[in-house]
Formats: structure tokens, C-alpha cells, sequence
């Protein structure tokens, strides 16, 4: 389901609950591919995940936060922009010694086959 909702996404015409899935199925890789919880990912309103190895955050705002849009997220796990271009932009703003995904996307997972 999760793939068909990228696939969906990268045919240009996916609806609202395919792009959510997306989201949701690619922070899930994401988690998979780089397990931890020193960093928080968040894509409003579709999920937010922790991932990366480091210390574990308990209470308030993580010291590693990576926060983007929908489409700029979906955009970067199956390679159609990449970390640098995203960050540059402001489209993606990251906070924290941990916060750099570069070394995890595109995710496998989401590239087209």
C-alpha cells in the first residue's frame, strides 16, 4: 500500500489519503533505514518520526529537528531534489549536529522501479 502511494504520488495525480500514506510509509522506511531517536522528522499534518542513532530526547523540543512540507519530503525520498538543494531553499529547515539526512535519501524504498 505504501509503494503504490508513492507510485501514485510520483504519477502527479494522487489523492489527498495516497499522499498521506506516502508520507507515512516513507518516514516508517526512513525509521528502518536509520534507527534511533536522536533526530525528530516532521512533515505536517501527514506523521513525524525519530530516527538516527545518538542520545535520546525525553522532554520538550529534540535538540535534532528536520521539518518540511508534503511535497518537499516525497520530493527528496525518491530523489527529485535533493538534501543540499532543499536545505539551501529553506524548504527544508534542519536544526542540531544530527539533523543532515543527506546519507539516507533518496530512500530505496520510494524510488520508482
Amino acid at each position: 500500500m505504501g509503494r503504490a502511494a508513492v507510485a501514485a504520488w510520483l504519477g502527479g495525480a494522487p489523492t489527498r489519503a495516497q499522499t498521506t500514506s506516502a508520507v507515512r510509509f516513507t518516514l516508517e522506511e526512513l525509521a528502518d533505514v536509520a534507527p534511533g531517536n536522536a533526530v525528530e522528522v516532521r512533515v505536517p499534518p501527514a506523521g513525524v518520526v525519530q530516527a538516527v542513532e545518538g542520545p535520546r530526547h525525553t522532554r520538550g523540543t529534540p535538540p535534532n529537528v528536520v521539518e518540511t512540507d508534503v511535497e518537499t519530503w516525497l520530493a527528496l525520498v525518491t530523489g527529485r531534489t535533493t538534501w543540499a538543494d532543499a536545505v539551501d531553499s529553506g524548504a527544508v529547515r534542519a536544526s542540531g549536529e544530527r539533523s543532515d539526512l543527506s546519507a539516507y535519501l533518496p530512500l530505496q524504498a520510494a524510488r520508482p522501479r
